[in-house]
């Protein structure tokens, strides 16, 4: 899965997994797995994770690799949140053709800005229990109240207008390399980040097969 912050290729990840029985693994995943596992490399990345760093990519592909040889992942998965870099998909491609694996498709899910910073703008979490609610489609009970836990809501830093718009360079200066990678080995489909939910599955199975 491919796509901006606040794209919607999260909820889009999860519906092709009910639709095909896949699971959805993400970087934080992976890397929260190898931690409580006490892995090699899970101890090394929670050094970096309770500092707040970044795990390095040299960690990340490791942990990958680890995730990607068990047997829950033997008829298939999805990839949201890896690779972000070109490194990144250098080592997918390596720790893949070891296991005798391809990837079938690259979900490139695509929003306009606008649209994104309307988005994230209006999302508000709760801080206790993690509760995210959008203020147009998905508004609390109370304004400003957790319907879960009844703490107050919040908007996250990196929802701000200003750290928005920073993401989405990165995102782009990071993320064009690899849209190129992958349109050049004519994997990529494109869905919509604004498709209404309900019609979400039947493009996807459309474009899926």
């Amino acid at each position: 899965m491919l796509g901006p912050p606040g794209s919607g290729k999260g909820t889009q990840a999860r519906i092709i997994s009910e639709l095909y029985g896949v699971p959805v693994v993400t970087t934080g995943d992976m890397l929260r797995d190898a931690v409580a596992r006490g892995t090699e490399h899970g101890r090394v990345a929670k050094g970096y994770m309770d500092r707040g760093e970044l795990v390095p990519d040299r960690i990340v592909n490791m942990v990958v690799q680890e995730r990607l040889s068990m047997p829950d992942l033997g008829a298939g998965f999805i990839l949201d949140g890896f690779p972000r870099s070109t490194a990144q998909a250098d080592a997918l491609d390596r720790i893949l053709k070891e296991r005798g694996l391809r990837l079938d498709y690259v979900i490139h899910v695509t929003l306009g800005d606008e649209a994104i910073a309307a988005r994230l703008g209006n999302r508000r979490s709760c801080p206790a229990c993690g509760a995210v609610y959008h203020l147009e489609s998905k508004p609390p009970k109370a304004a400003g109240v957790c319907d879960e836990c009844g703490s107050g809501l919040i908007l996250r830093d990196d929802d701000q207008p200003e750290v928005i718009r920073h993401r989405l360079e990165v995102y782009r200066e990071k993320t064009r390399p690899l849209l190129e990678r992958y349109e050049g080995a004519g994997i990529i489909r494109e869905v919509p980040g604004d498709c209404p939910l309900d019609e979400l599955p039947r493009l996807l199975r459309k474009i899926l097969g």
